[in-house]
């Protein structure tokens, strides 16, 4: 992957952050940098959702550096920033129902943890902090396609974490000058995305259950949309974003493909490029989803001249080669 650049700037001259490195999207935006040559890429990483597997081809490199440790903890924090020019904060516990589960570590870590990196990289002076901020903030607005700047009522304790993120981001740009930039993503998926545990995502989960020949379950009639964005995508937006000029307030943008497909017609696809043809099995709806999703992606193109170049079937050819090649 990442066979196109997407910046013009010499990296090795820059050094770089990314927390919740050693997770799907974080290892994901690891891969990148190094491969362009960047000067230093540190992850900070406590492992409680992300792997060794995922980074360990970068350990033999010389400008990978690794400190595992805990967002919540401010020290650790610190000494994580040192030195840094770029932070990309990817660390975080994601899942809606794991948030319902357990609503005070998903405030630990998502606040808690978001609040000692935002304070620690304005007393490092970064040049830039990009942090993953979600879609789950929508919340209940029924307006499609999302706009940034008009947002419901969250539905479940993540997406609160979340929003409070957004507003934290845009206290310390008013209060400090120091100006972050949220990138609200959209159900991203591909390679390095976890298949195992009670939280998998939903594309990974249809793609183990293609593979092996066995019926996905999906929640409710199966008409519920989402604006699937393959991960490449979401690397794209973190580099722009880090490196983008002029930027003079907190922003926050919606990154997504800008398109929206079905639960049904996902399984029809993946279905469709393993070669299987299994009915899947209808369930419950799950508390706290939202029955739609789409993005306008207007502002992240203006703002970081974003411009999705992997749509959702090509990105789940690429997922599904991974998969396949992982469970070999």
């Amino acid at each position: 992957m990442y066979e196109t650049p997407y910046h013009t700037e010499d990296l090795s001259q820059y050094s770089f952050l990314v927390t919740g490195g050693a997770g799907f999207i974080g290892s994901n935006i690891v891969e990148y940098l190094l491969k362009y040559y960047a000067g230093k890429v540190r992850v900070l990483d406590n492992f409680a959702t992300g792997s060794h597997a995922n980074i360990e081809e970068f350990k033999i490199n010389p400008a990978f550096e690794l400190i595992e440790g805990d967002i919540r903890d401010l020290e650790t924090c610190r000494r994580a920033l040192e030195g840094i020019d770029y932070v990309s904060h990817q660390a975080a516990l994601g899942s809606v129902p794991r948030s319902i589960n357990d609503p005070i570590t998903s405030n630990d870590v998502n606040v808690s943890g978001f609040l000692n990196i935002l304070v620690a990289a304005r007393d490092a002076g970064v040049k830039r902090m990009v942090y993953a901020a979600s879609s789950s903030t929508y919340g209940d607005h029924p307006g499609l396609p999302k706009v940034e700047d008009k947002i419901g009522k969250p539905l479940s304790p993540y997406a609160i974490t979340k929003y409070v993120n957004e507003l934290y981001g845009d206290v310390f740009s008013r209060t400090y000058n120091f100006h972050s930039i949220g990138l609200r993503y959209f159900n991203v998926f591909g390679p390095k995305q976890n298949p195992k545990g009670p939280y998998a995502a939903v594309i990974p989960l249809f793609i183990e259950s293609a593979l092996k020949g066995e019926a996905p379950f999906i929640n409710g009639d199966g008409e519920t949309s989402r604006d699937f964005t393959f991960v490449e995508n979401a690397v794209q937006a973190n580099v722009k974003a880090m490196l983008a000029k002029d930027i003079t307030q907190h922003e926050v943008v919606n990154i997504a493909f800008g398109e929206r497909t079905t639960l049904n017609q996902l399984w029809g696809r993946i279905s469709e490029i393993v070669g299987a043809d299994i009915p899947a099995q209808y369930r419950d709806e799950r508390r706290g989803d939202v029955r739609h999703s789409l993005a306008d992606i207007d502002k992240a193109n203006k703002l970081i001249n974003y411009k999705p170049l992997l749509s959702v079937l090509e990105g789940l050819c690429i997922a599904t080669n991974w998969y396949k090649e992982l469970s070999n």
